[in-house]
């Protein structure tokens, strides 16, 4: 099992250096480029660079919510 926890690991640090490479290139570096350069075809236009992490946001501040609420609901239960 050490393995497979090993792989899972490494992918989901490829994927999460991946994304942090892609965005940051989109956010920091893109505004500097000419907007007829073919580059500007494998990004998204400017404005979800905010949208996308606002949306993320709010749904996992959502969800903890939820998770909080569930396990404060399922707490009292146990002690009535």
């Amino acid at each position: 099992m050490e393995l497979a926890d090993r792989a899972i690991g490494l992918l989901l640090s490829v994927i999460s250096l991946s994304i942090f490479t892609y965005y940051t290139f989109w956010v920091i570096i893109l505004p500097f480029v000419e907007t007829d350069h073919f580059v500007h075809k494998y990004f998204l236009p400017q404005e979800y660079a905010i949208l996308i992490p606002v949306v993320i946001g709010v749904a996992l501040v959502c969800f903890l919510m939820m998770f909080i609420g569930y396990v404060m609901l399922r707490s009292k239960r146990k002690n009535a």
